[in-house]
């Protein structure tokens, strides 16, 4: 007899600071993967923000530190979002919010890598959720993390709720919805990508900044060629009149 299946939901209290959560000074090798994905993410993310007339300031590998007891304690985004923007922002090193124009990032963002993919997978989790960090993405584009909770997945959501509760709220291939964006997260390139997409069905993509300039072009182009192939096909009709 088979049994049934039930969801369950577990909740628990992260403390502010924790022995290992402290930002490592060693800078890690990034696989051209992992650098690809990032990039394109960046890209995508600050195609977002410059459409929103600079509320926001999209960041790479910032450090984010919230325990000024324990200043060292932090996380170290792939990408983050800022809104609202510092006005340090030009000369920031890293996000303390306990300084009154600091604010935990919106959005964060975290490429799992295949040389430490537990870090993602089990750490972020907690230290996002202490961040106070409003959204949280986790990309395994090789769904190389561990097996528990679960795993590997492709794409993880994690949202801040009104009450402060950090959740995930997704958990699988996608798409998955982004509350932050109001979009979704679509896996492209065979999963080794993430794009955003302003709907499920993922027929309308967000383009980058040199997508959306590189497709207005070929618009342009496309026009220029059509009118000139209209008026040699109206030379031709009035040659033929003569």
């Amino acid at each position: 007899m088979s049994q049934a299946v039930h969801r369950a939901i577990v909740q628990y209290d992260v403390a502010r600071s924790r022995d290992g959560w402290e930002i490592s000074e060693e800078t890690m090798p990034e696989s051209v993967l992992h650098d690809e994905a990032v990039e394109l993410l960046k890209a995508l993310l600050a195609a977002w923000a410059a459409r929103g007339g600079g509320v926001s300031r999209v960041v790479r590998n910032l450090a984010v530190r919230w325990d000024e007891a324990n200043p060292k304690i932090g996380v170290d985004p792939d990408v983050c979002v800022l809104s609202p923007v510092p006005s340090d922002v030009e000369d920031l090193r890293s996000v303390r919010t306990w300084l009154p124009e600091h604010s935990a990032p919106v959005l964060a963002v975290e490429v799992v890598s295949e040389t430490n993919p537990h870090k993602d997978y089990t750490l972020a989790p907690d230290k996002y959720a202490a961040s106070a960090v409003g959204e949280l993405w986790i990309f395994d584009p090789l769904r190389c993390g561990p097996r528990s909770h679960g795993g590997p997945f492709r794409i993880q959501v994690w949202s801040r709720a009104p009450d402060g509760t950090f959740a995930r709220t997704y958990a699988g291939e996608g798409p998955a919805f982004s509350p932050a964006l109001g979009a979704w997260l679509v896996a492209s390139d065979e999963g080794r990508k993430l794009r955003i997409a302003s709907d499920e069905a993922a027929t309308e993509f967000w383009s980058t900044a040199e997508e959306a300039e590189r497709a207005a072009k070929e618009a342009e182009r496309a026009a220029k060629e059509a009118a000139l192939a209209r008026v040699a096909e109206l030379e031709a009709e009035l040659a033929r009149k003569r």
